[in-house]
């Protein structure tokens, strides 16, 4: 009686390991590596491009060397950074001017 339960209780243990290595394979990994490109696509900066830093400096990309990155603040110093530092390029949404029109029903 005990060789039939160690038989059923390691089909049930081989049951749960090939169910996560199919869920490894065909989920998981595929995810990483998708996260990984998209990270690795939005911390490419060019010359002329705005970039924000993992530390939240924002500046103009003047320079691209192959081990570091010049960023030049709105004040005009230049900071060289590893490229690893570059969280990503730092496009900010465009800003709607208020509206000057009132509308009918407002009565300020």
């Amino acid at each position: 009686m005990l060789a039939a339960s160690n038989g059923g209780s390691s089909s049930i243990l081989l049951i749960y390991l090939l169910v996560f290595a199919a869920l490894y394979f065909f989920y998981l990994r595929p995810r990483s590596k998708r996260q990984k490109a998209a990270r690795a696509e939005a911390r490419k900066v060019e010359v002329g491009q705005r970039a924000q830093t993992v530390g939240g400096f924002v500046g103009t990309v003047v320079r691209v060397d192959g081990d570091l990155v010049t960023l030049r603040s709105a004040s005009g110093v230049e900071l060289d950074f590893v490229p690893s530092a570059i969280a990503r390029r730092f496009d900010p949404p465009p800003v709607d001017p208020p509206s000057t029109d009132l509308e009918a029903g407002d009565s300020h």
